[in-house]
């Protein structure tokens, strides 16, 4: 059966409004999205590269010969018709990319997702949101164990910056996949998006039940601190983070201006110059040293160049 794109509107979208500690951030979002097409194996064969290469100069034409030349000869290849799907997509071809999806959805079954989610990526792809995530949610329905849909219309909605939209979606995912730590962490930026700080730290401490390494969730934990405005809670997090990655730049940051509210100015300082050692952002870096000297004037204490 042949896949077809209903146009009932499901929501008014906004274009990718960017969200804190998201998984899935995207620099050039057409290229990411193909990108991720190709992910699936640590060494891809030359072709991949080179139509990826070919979409980054935006020679579309020419990714789409090679990637069809590829399926004339291997029509079994799931990667190459994903990314012509996307390709389809991001060339505003839908007509194509339905006919692809569909000859996907034959190779794979009625009930394997994937075909959905890649056409919901086309359409994604070609601005027309409200039916990418009625496709995000068909996948969900056909393979009603596999978290793939929910997680896929889940992330994408709060990339968008529908929170409401990804919240029951990221919930789902996670009944199907309670074990994922990176979907407990979107299901709180999500939260932390709503305001439900106490959900997002629920959600941010289950990620770290999953695995005590994702050091997302523990970030996320020292942003819930910081809302609820408890610097201590939100040091104890980057102590925690720094002490299993010691040069992480940003939680340097984190624990710098946790000092400072909590007036310790000159640990303050020193977490702010191994943050700078440590690659964190420099425009953040800045406004916490002026924060800093601020902080000092106000103290009427002289400032001190650290070495």
């Amino acid at each position: 059966m042949p896949l077809v794109v209903r146009t009932r509107a499901v929501f008014s979208p906004r274009l990718a409004r960017s969200f804190a500690h998201v998984l899935f951030c995207f620099r050039a979002f057409a290229l990411l999205l193909l990108l991720f097409a190709c992910a699936c194996a640590p060494h891809e064969p030359e072709l991949y590269g080179r139509a990826i290469l070919l979409v980054d100069r935006g020679r579309f034409d020419e990714a789409r010969q090679v990637l069809t030349a590829r399926l004339s000869k291997h029509p079994e290849d799931v990667r190459a018709r994903a990314l012509l799907i996307r390709i389809h997509g991001v060339t505003g071809n839908l007509g194509a990319a339905q006919e692809e999806a569909t000859r996907l959805s034959e190779r794979l079954g009625p009930d394997n997702p994937r075909p959905f989610i890649e056409l919901g990526h086309a359409l994604e792809l070609a601005h027309r949101y409200d039916e990418a995530l009625e496709l995000y949610d068909r996948a969900a329905e056909v393979a009603p164990r596999d978290p793939a849909g929910p997680r896929e219309g889940g992330l994408r909605a709060a990339a968008w910056g529908e929170h409401e939209l990804s919240r029951p979606r990221l919930e789902e995912a996670i009944r199907r996949a309670p074990r994922d730590p990176a979907l407990w962490h979107a299901l709180g930026v999500v939260c932390l998006g709503l305001a439900a700080v106490d959900d997002a730290e629920h959600a941010y401490r289950s990620g770290l039940v999953a695995d005590p390494h994702a050091l997302e969730n523990r970030l996320g934990l020292a942003t819930v601190a910081l809302v609820r405005d408890d610097p201590a809670a939100a040091l104890r997090e980057y102590d925690l983070i720094l002490a299993e990655r010691p040069r992480f730049g940003d939680a340097a940051l984190g624990r710098s201006w946790a000092l400072l509210r909590l007036g310790r100015l000159a640990e303050a300082e020193k977490a702010l110059v191994q943050a700078e050692r440590s690659g964190g952002d420099r425009a953040v870096i800045s406004r916490q040293r002026r924060a800093l000297a601020a902080a000092k004037k106000h103290l009427g204490k002289p400032e001190a160049t650290p070495h």
